[in-house]
């Protein structure tokens, strides 16, 4: 197998980070234009979430999430491209994590349907975790 296949879910995740990074400031700015209060009331997150509706804040809590769990996403791809461990049953779990992550942000930064957004997470985590479990039988004991 290809090692360098377990790069694409993983520069999937930091596009996905992107994509999410823009969407916020696309929701966040107009809406400061539009409560007309200066800029400089805005100085800490907790301000923003006062001042600003909770659906414009979505977007940066989603933000917040994707470094949390992909943080291990990213490292765990590395150690498995590093050490040329790399075969389908990753490649297909990090892409399913990838794919879960992307439709939980996709619900995270517009309905927000709070039971259908931790499904998603739920899904994207197990893929995770199985990534993490099996490399460590793996590497731990070859």
């Amino acid at each position: 197998m290809n090692n360098d296949l377990i790069l694409q879910p993983m520069i999937g995740m930091m596009l996905l980070t992107a994509a999410v990074w823009f969407f916020m400031y696309a929701r966040r700015i107009p809406a400061m234009q539009q409560a007309r209060k200066p800029a400089q009331v805005y100085t800490t997150p907790e301000k923003v979430i006062e001042l600003l509706p909770d659906a414009v804040n979505y977007p940066a809590y989603n933000l917040k999430n994707l470094f949390e769990l992909p943080v291990l996403f990213y490292a765990l791809c590395l150690v498995l491209y590093v050490t040329s461990i790399v075969d389908l049953t990753y490649v297909i779990a990090a892409w399913l994590f990838f794919a879960f992550r992307l439709l939980h942000s996709i619900v995270h930064c517009t309905s927000n349907v709070v039971m259908v957004r931790f499904a998603l997470y739920s899904v994207s985590a197990l893929a995770l975790w199985f990534m993490l479990g099996r490399a460590a039988l793996d590497l731990l004991f070859g």
